[in-house]
């Protein structure tokens, strides 16, 4: 299994690495349009639609082609990056909130929509992050990944109050407050790394604390890395609700795309909402 894992992971750089650090934005664009339609294909059938799964992840990828021949890439409108804050903020209250219980009784259909909405706007965010730099998509990365392994080892080493326990039973609110206070440090890192002058573009952080200040700059970042939490737990919802421990077998030893991707979700399109701002 470790070889599998490890072998998979060297294919998927041996992709992803050439494509971010491409001078041009369109190979990055295009992979990740790929790996988005792949999950679109993952997410139908996670949710009843095996027999549309192909075509939805057809439409997902080509709503991908549409918006980049639209130049929505390089600008897209502010209601685009805002339509994501009550698809995330009050759709995954709610949803979590309904649990395992609430999710199946939607029609197929909206599940299925809704996950499409969600996915097409991840891409939109990648691409367009991408395209204001390597150092701005690399620091949202970044905000993602530490906010994971600090709740991970925050979690192990203090954890007591299980944060969602029908849904994802290893999660407790210390460890989503050791993975905020991880992206805290992280942005503190990255503000100095931007003051060197030796970034091609600023940093997440540093434009949340040129826009608004250092007070909103940390409730941003707060935030961000609590919806980091919420991507995660909807897809260990949809999973569990369809009994499947991963969402395909697409990544050999690390189980499909959504498992991958999940955190980063609804990070990226709430982090150019945030910009817009």
């Amino acid at each position: 299994m470790l070889r599998q894992r490890v072998l998979t992971a060297v294919m998927l750089l041996a992709v992803l690495l050439p494509a971010l650090f491409a001078r041009s934005p369109w190979p990055f664009a295009l992979v990740t349009a790929l790996a988005i339609a792949a999950a679109a294909w993952e997410w139908s059938r996670l949710n009843g639609a095996a027999r549309a799964a192909l075509p939805v992840g057809l439409a997902v990828a080509g709503s991908c082609l549409a918006a980049a021949a639209a130049g929505w890439v390089q600008e897209a409108p502010r209601w685009v990056w805002w339509s994501t804050v009550p698809l995330w903020v009050l759709g995954g209250a709610w949803l979590l909130r309904a649990g395992t219980v609430g999710w199946p009784r939607l029609p197929v259909p909206l599940r299925v929509a809704a996950g499409s909405v969600a996915l097409f706007l991840a891409w939109l965010a990648l691409a367009s992050a991408r395209a204001d730099g390597i150092n701005y998509i690399l620091s949202i990365f970044c905000l993602v990944w530490v906010a994971d392994i600090a709740a991970y080892f925050g979690g192990r080493r203090f954890g007591r109050r299980k944060l969602a326990p029908s849904i994802s039973p290893g999660k407790s609110w210390e460890g989503v407050w050791s993975g905020m206070l991880g992206v805290l440090l992280l942005a503190l890192l990255w503000l100095w790394i931007d003051r060197q002058g030796i970034t091609d573009s600023r940093s997440v952080f540093s434009a949340f604390v040129a826009q608004r200040g250092p007070a909103v700059a940390v409730l941003c970042c707060v935030f961000l890395a609590g919806m980091s939490v919420v991507g995660d737990l909807v897809e260990s919802l949809v999973k569990r609700t369809a009994g499947a421990k991963d969402s395909s077998s697409l990544l050999p030893g690390h189980g499909g795309v959504l498992d991958r991707i999940d955190a980063l979700l609804p990070v990226f399109p709430l982090a150019l909402a945030l910009k817009s701002w």
